[in-house]
């Protein structure tokens, strides 16, 4: 007999489900989701081990976590968030820190962007005789063993036993497959995209079944510090990089040194072929912001682009071109430098606004994550969100401006995720300096693209205070037994239908939560690395 049981999850809203009250009220739209705001961050003291606090109309299911077990193991991994290169007398990997491992844990593995896709017809796993159901989520895994990542799909329709499938650890070349951050899924190629943050690393294109192909498309995408990554409504494949840079003479204000891209398919859903463009930055004089004026502390263009109501004309630089330049893997990061793109203070995340037609593109900047940067107040060492317009979504030209300063409270944002028409939730990634500091553990907060938030009256909605597990607290503790990293980062943030088509492109549709079709997923990464 085939065996098939449907979670509970399916009645609610979401992964992070609405409460029913809620979901039946006139405030929950696609226009608008009413959520009470959550006063303040958890505090980080040591040894403490907050729970994570949520709007009151929020609450959140947990779909997998780090000690789930993979229904078919490799030697690399046998568990959803765990490697298995420190292992008890029991064979099982180390955890927690034990009496007879008190210096070392297994490696984590941090599940990192999700991924969430429906298929009528179900997908195949490792298990022939069994029914997958017809829901998942895919991620890709950005910590490993020596640098090795590999690719899970949650099977939310499926039992304990098969609930997590390992889809692959190895490229169609049998070459391991690096560490991975971001993940979106392609409908006119019909391959999930995996980003890896690390100009060293490929990008990778991967069918969505079992056992995963993985193919290498650093010929045609290239390579970068690459994070976020999706789609627009013609087929090309936006990129946002984040990677590290030099500090500026000053030990906590860095080197912008980060591009946004577009990769122009030759025709929709052709990964091997077309050309990969850098978005350029012109500043009020009508010349380009490139990287080689931005060693100086608080440079004027950098200023100015963290400057309410202050707008900048852009245009797309082509880096690379299939036609003229190869297949060969090429270094997206330097490239864009040498055709005069305009860095940033490490963007990572972006979605385009839904009912825009994809015109309106969001993204953020982490920024210098160090409350003792000079730039802090003044060049983006907070952080931002940008808004890049234009005619439509291949258009050559466009407008940038900055629509969001951050300031300590809302620095070092990473995924993004819209929640209604006109809502856009980011989440922190402060990183554990930060959160010293601060004395602040990480937010999820909602900006309503509508307002302005050059008027101090007018702030984001915290609609989560993540808390630290006991894992993430002995980990920070410990500065992660030299492998792993300390308290808890929200992350994978994602809204979706589900829909593999056309129409499911984020940002094709205002996204109905409430509706039986929605779900609302993140992930607690470090720590015990919990799904929700």
């Amino acid at each position: 007999m085939v065996e098939r049981r449907k979670p509970v999850i399916w009645l609610l809203a979401s992964a992070v489900a609405v409460t029913a009250g809620v979901l039946a009220g006139p405030a929950w739209g696609a226009n608008h989701i009413a959520l009470i705001n959550v006063p303040s961050a958890n505090t980080k003291s040591e040894g403490y081990a907050p729970p994570s606090i949520l709007s009151p109309e929020l609450s959140q299911i947990v779909v997998a976590q780090g000690s789930t077990r993979l229904e078919n193991s490799s030697p690399l991994t046998s568990f959803y968030g765990y490697d298995n290169d420190v292992l008890n007398a029991a064979g099982d990997p180390v955890m927690v820190p034990t009496p007879t491992s008190p210096n070392d844990e297994a490696q984590k593995t941090e599940p990192d962007k999700n991924t969430y896709l429906t298929f009528k017809k179900g997908l195949t796993g490792a298990d022939p005789s069994y029914d997958y159901g017809t829901h998942f989520l895919f991620q890709g895994h950005e910590g490993g063993a020596g640098g090795a990542g590999y690719i899970t799909r949650i099977n939310l329709d499926a039992n304990a036993a098969h609930r997590v499938s390992l889809l692959a650890t190895r490229d169609s070349h049998g070459d391991p497959i690096s560490t991975i951050d971001g993940s979106t899924w392609d409908p006119w190629a019909k391959r999930l995209l995996f980003t890896t943050e690390d100009e060293d690393a490929p990008t990778y294109a991967a069918t969505p079944d079992y056992p995963s192909k993985v193919v290498d498309v650093s010929g045609s995408l290239g390579r970068g510090g690459y994070e976020g990554i999706q789609n627009d409504s013609d087929g090309n494949v936006w990129i946002v990089e984040d990677i590290g840079a030099d500090l500026k003479g000053n030990p906590t204000a860095k080197r912008p040194n980060s591009f946004l891209y577009r990769f122009v398919p030759t025709e929709p859903g052709d990964l091997a072929h077309g050309k990969l463009e850098a978005l350029q930055v012109l500043n009020q004089h009508h010349d380009p912001i490139i990287f080689k004026s931005e060693a100086a502390l608080n440079n004027p263009d950098q200023t100015a682009l963290h400057t309410y109501g202050t707008k900048f004309k852009t245009r797309w630089m082509t880096i690379h071109d299939t036609a003229v330049d190869g297949h060969a893997s090429f270094d997206a990061n330097e490239l864009a430098k040498e055709a005069g793109a305009t860095p940033f203070k490490r963007p990572e995340n972006g979605q385009f606004k839904p009912g825009s037609h994809f015109t309106k593109f969001f993204f953020d900047e982490t920024g210098d994550t160090d409350a003792t940067s000079p730039e802090n107040a003044t060049a983006g060492g907070w952080g931002s969100i940008m808004e890049l317009k234009q005619s439509d979504s291949s258009a050559h030209t466009g407008t940038l401006r900055m629509f969001y300063k951050s300031d300590e409270a809302h620095a070092a944002l990473d995924n993004a995720a819209f929640l209604s028409r006109n809502q856009v939730a980011f989440v922190q990634d402060a990183g554990d300096t930060l959160h010293t500091q601060a004395n602040a553990l990480d937010s999820g907060y909602v900006w309503n693209v509508r307002r302005d938030y050059a008027n101090s009256a007018n702030q984001p909605l915290r609609w989560l205070a993540e808390g630290r597990d006991a894992s993430a607290t002995i980990d920070s503790a410990n500065d992660g037994f030299g492998k792993n990293d300390g308290d808890n980062e929200i992350t994978g943030l994602h809204v979706s239908d589900g829909d593999p088509g056309v129409r499911g492109v984020l940002g094709a549709q205002a996204p109905k939560l409430g509706a039986s079709s929605w779900r609302w997923f993140y992930t607690q990464q470090h720590g015990d690395n919990l799904t929700y």
